[in-house]
């Protein structure tokens, strides 16, 4: 029997519990990038049909061009960063000597911007 072992499943429940949230995350912009792409497309071809200039500044705009792949980063980040904590958990329960609680900001960082990231671009897609 694994000592600790009751410790250890819980410390592995919790890093899967990471790596589905940044898989998601990632998998949401990479949504973003493609859905990008074909409303650019659809304008473009809406434009040439009908002989008008649509300007594409909206969809070119800062949130339009850099959201998708800031939420990829973001995911990327989340899953780097849920690693680290794992692998450091794990050394510290094999340890038989008291550690104290590590401070978990890096991870309250990451969190919040990916929050501040999907926030601007719902923000985005409600005025546009």
């Amino acid at each position: 029997m694994i000592q600790g072992y009751n410790d250890h499943a819980a410390n592995e429940r919790t890093y899967l519990a990471w790596v589905r949230t940044g898989i998601a995350v990632i998998a949401f912009g990479l949504v973003i990038e493609k859905f990008n792409i074909f409303i650019s497309t659809i304008v473009r071809a809406a434009a040439g049909e009908a002989g008008l200039n649509v300007p594409l500044e909206r969809l070119a705009g800062p949130f339009g061009r850099w959201d998708g792949l800031a939420l990829i980063l973001g995911g990327v980040a989340l899953l780097i960063v849920a690693t680290v904590r794992f692998v450091r958990t794990t050394v510290l329960l094999d340890d038989p000597a008291t550690h104290s609680a590590k401070s978990v900001r890096l991870e309250v960082m990451v969190s919040a911007i990916l929050i501040l990231v999907v926030a601007s671009y719902s923000i985005y897609l409600a005025i546009g």
